[in-house]
């Protein structure tokens, strides 16, 4: 195990991150926002911010964080996460963002990372925070604690869910998405893909979770994006862009929980879901 135990909980600096409609737009279109969505994406409407665009300020931060616990990146993988927002984003301004690694578990096979991260405007009140779930395969069995354990998030067994949505992606959806600043070859590259075992360059997860959290929001809040207070999600298949989604959600009290899956590969690619509203 090489990771700096030593660094958890130490903050970044706040990073600054500059931004007007035009980037809140392009985030909206990443994550295949359409002309019947024009709150999101025409800034005479505002626009209206998606709840998980927050990620896009903590990217920076957060691998600030976690690359000062060190790790093999290469076994890195992005296992979950927890978007927070205390109200409506505003279209534009100036956001200061810090990290910090919440804390390293021993999940035996690998190591669990969970780094967080606040975003505020300069000498004001959180905004937003975010929680990022990264597992480091081959790097458990050090004796340390196992972690929380994760809300379950599991749809009623035997019951249908309360709304269903079918979302197209498209074969250049992960070269858009990584103009928001995800910027890992994986997703561009089909000879890198091609050398970690996939058949072409993936699809963001971050891009997947904007579209179940757009369906949530769609069902659950009217289509109001200033009504998502919370939302995560894990990341359990990998989606090719191209693939057709189908978001399914259940009501749970105030809650929805979500799924996200491919039914052309039979697989789920978006599990343990939950949106919650004010």
């Amino acid at each position: 195990m090489d990771l700096d135990l030593q660094a958890v909980g130490r903050r970044t600096a706040p990073r600054r991150f500059e931004y007007d409609w035009r980037d809140c737009a392009l985030y909206a279109l990443s994550v295949g926002a359409t002309e019947t969505e024009l709150d999101l994406l025409w800034e005479q409407l505002g626009p209206k911010v998606l709840p998980t665009f927050i990620v896009v300020p903590a990217l920076d931060p957060v691998a600030e964080a976690f690359g000062s616990v060190g790790g093999n990146v290469a076994a890195l993988v992005h296992g979950q996460q927890r978007i927070e927002v205390e109200g409506p984003l505003p279209p534009e301004g100036v956001l200061e963002t810090v990290a910090w690694v919440e804390g390293v578990y021993d999940k035996e096979k690998g190591a669990l990372m969970v780094v967080a991260s606040e975003s505020a405007r300069p000498g004001g009140s959180v905004l937003a925070r975010t929680w990022w779930h990264l597992y480091f395969r081959g790097q458990g069995g050090w004796g340390g604690p196992r972690g929380p354990e994760a809300p379950a998030n599991l749809p009623p067994e035997g019951e249908a869910p309360a709304f269903e949505a079918t979302h197209a992606t498209f074969r250049t959806q992960a070269l858009l998405y990584r103009l928001n600043g995800d910027l890992n070859p994986i997703h561009a590259s089909p000879e890198i893909a091609g050398f970690v075992g996939f058949e072409r360059p993936i699809l963001h997860g971050l891009c997947v979770f904007g579209h179940a959290a757009r369906a949530a929001i769609a069902w659950g809040a009217g289509g109001d994006p200033t009504r998502l207070r919370a939302f995560e999600a894990r990341f359990a298949k990998v989606t090719y862009p191209g693939d057709e989604l189908r978001i399914e959600g259940w009501r749970a009290g105030a809650h929805l929980l979500v799924r996200a899956g491919v039914p052309a590969r039979g697989v789920q690619v978006l599990t343990h879901g939950r949106a919650e509203f004010r």
